[in-house]
């Protein structure tokens, strides 16, 4: 050890930002131990690095007692001040019993200690990175792929695109760039690890934040998204400007931006609709593209019912239900879909129902009264 190496801690200390102070400390307690376990002592030493011109330099601490139990780490009082007058009962009494061969097992076990912090420096720096950037998304290599695993390889690190997170249909190809949504960091024993997502509704955001200029400026706000990775996605986007059209500013010129984005999703249909405060309103367009004749907003929590033109009933479910499900997570409300006819003809069922009812109750009524009436017979001239 020597000025070389201190020299060599100090630029450590620039490049890698791992603290001077805090990696001599780190070696002179790795410096503690190995000294232990190569003389074979369990004795009380500490080690000091001179941060000038690094000599290192052992010494061998013992506690100054009036009767001595265990000679390893204690010194009789009338030993101590052979050495030194001055020393008192409960005094350390410390002296330097540095080993000739120390040097070769200081250079070792320095340099496993300065590569282990440069280790967790580097970890601690990917990991603040990648952190930082968790929700954004990234563009990446493929780098392998392991029992449905896909490994990207991001520059600094390799993310983890889980088969869970992956798309339906989607094909991953060795060496071929892809862009996808940081969704979590995390620290291991095997240093950072960072998870990837292609199927978050988080991915589709970003993208058209890419892409258009008026979500950047904040002029266009993205309000809601309800996605189905691979297949559907409905937004919701909102202008504080009311002379910028939201949706427009999303298609683009001839649906170029919209067109962008959906082949960054390899064909997934993107439906975009004006966000409105108004509940009924807004349902209407969450169920684009079908038509809405009316919508009945329930005494229930967040529930309503769209009535739609007979031949839309099925455009307004979706396939399997799919737009109306996703409609009613863009809203947050829950819908029921009616067509016109099976809406109106159940309340003409209900309708007459009730007439029923009250004609019963009526007649009960008549049936009840203590009312006389006359037999006479009223001519009408």
């Amino acid at each position: 050890m020597n000025r070389e190496f201190i020299k060599a801690v100090e630029e450590l200390e620039k490049e890698k930002e791992i603290s001077k102070e805090l990696l001599i400390e780190a070696i002179e307690s790795a410096l503690v131990s190995a000294y232990k376990k190569n003389y074979g002592t369990s004795q009380n030493v500490r080690v000091n690095i001179d941060k000038t011109t690094g000599d290192i330099d052992v010494f061998m601490r013992k506690d100054v007692v009036d009767e001595v139990e265990d000679d390893l780490c204690e010194i009789s009082i009338e030993e101590a001040r052979e050495i030194d007058s001055k020393y008192e009962v409960g005094d350390v009494v410390e002296y330097q019993v540095t080993p000739r061969d120390f040097g070769r097992i200081a250079a070792q076990t320095a340099k496993q200690v300065v590569v282990q912090r440069i280790r967790e420096a580097e970890r601690g720096m990917i990991y603040d990175d990648y952190s930082n950037k968790q929700s954004e998304i990234i563009t990446g290599v493929i780098q392998r792929i392991s029992n449905d695993t896909v490994f990207i390889n991001m520059g600094k690190t390799e993310g983890i695109l889980a088969a869970t997170e992956q798309v339906p249909g989607e094909k991953y190809l060795i060496n071929s760039r892809i862009k996808v949504f940081i969704m979590d960091v995390k620290k291991t024993t095997k240093g950072p690890q960072v998870y990837l997502s292609r199927s978050h509704p988080g991915l589709v955001k970003r993208l058209f934040e890419l892409e258009v200029p008026e979500i950047q400026d904040g002029i266009v706000e993205i309000k809601s998204i309800s996605r189905e990775a691979g297949s559907r996605t409905k937004m919701a986007v909102y202008a504080s400007d009311e002379s910028v059209d939201a949706v427009g500013a999303c298609v683009g010129t001839r649906g170029t931006r919209v067109q962008a984005v959906v082949d960054e999703l390899f064909g997934e249909k993107i439906d975009i609709i004006n966000w409105s405060e108004d509940p009924e309103e807004l349902i209407s367009s969450a169920l684009s593209p079908a038509k809405v004749e009316k919508v009945i907003i329930l005494g229930e929590e967040k529930s309503a019912i769209a009535i739609v033109p007979d031949y839309q009933l099925s455009l307004a479910i979706g396939k399997e239900g799919q737009n109306v499900r996703l409609a009613a997570k863009l809203c947050g409300w829950k819908i029921d879909i009616k067509s016109h006819s099976q809406y109106f003809s159940e309340n003409e069922e209900k309708e007459a129902e009730d007439f029923e009812m009250y004609d019963e109750e009526t007649s009960e009524e008549e049936t009840s009264s203590d009312i006389d009436y006359d037999d006479e017979i009223i001519e009408i001239e």
